[in-house]
This record gives C-alpha cells, structure tokens and sequence, in this order.
C-alpha cells in the first residue's frame, strides 16, 4: 500500500483521487499499478509510462488475472477531467475487493501537458 499520502485530498464516489505528483513520485518508487481506461487504440497510440489498458468494463475475473494483489495501490486514469472512465473501472475494482484504489482525474490530458514522458504501444488490450 502507497503510504505518504494524504488520504482527504479527495474522492471521487468510490476511490482517492491522487494529483500528478503524487502520481509521478509513485510510479518512480515503483509502488503503483497504473491502469489506463480507454480504448486499446487510444492506450497503443500515447499511454503513460508501465500503464496497464484495460478498456471497456472490467470483470472481476479480468481484475483478478491482472490484479492478483489485493492490498496494491492502483491507479486509474483516462483521457481527462471530462472522461468518467476512470471512475467506472476504479468502481469495478473496489467491488473486485481492491482496498486502495485511486483516479488521476487530470488524466492524460494533464501529464501531458506537464510535460511528463509518455509510451507508445503496438499491442492490444491486456484485458479479456
């Protein structure tokens, strides 16, 4: 489980949301799973860095194969603040049993825009 963050920052209907930095700093300590919410297109074409596409709806069997831990922290994004992916696949995952699940609401959009290193991809999607 990520510690060091503040747990109030705020919350989406069902999951933590985590800013850009705390998202940048978690993913350089390797203590995040970070999962993309859109189409395998759109995850092959720009993702961020070591992200995971799992588009559409997840299905707790899909969860489990690629989330086997339950207690890991990770998080969701999609294209940006407008996008309700994120939330849907963030809901789905707690419902799988996740205990510490959060949405970087900014998105792509926003790490984009800070300039932040993003990863092409040929494959498809990991999940289903």
């Amino acid at each position: 489980m990520l510690t060091g963050l503040r747990r109030t920052r705020g919350k989406t209907a069902t999951s933590t949301v985590i800013t850009r930095e705390e998202l940048a700093h978690a993913m350089d300590q390797g203590a995040v799973t970070v999962l993309e919410a859109l189409p395998a297109a759109h995850y092959a074409a720009e993702h961020l860095p070591g992200a995971i596409n799992v588009p559409g709806d997840l299905a707790p069997a899909d969860a489990a194969r690629l989330l086997p831990d339950l207690g890991r922290t990770v998080v969701v994004y999609c294209s940006g603040p407008g996008c309700r992916r994120s939330t849907v696949t963030a809901a789905a995952l707690t419902r799988a049993g996740h205990t510490d699940v959060r949405v970087y609401p900014g998105g792509k959009a926003d790490w984009f825009a800070a300039g932040l290193p993003m990863e092409r991809a040929t494959v498809t999607s990991s999940a289903g």
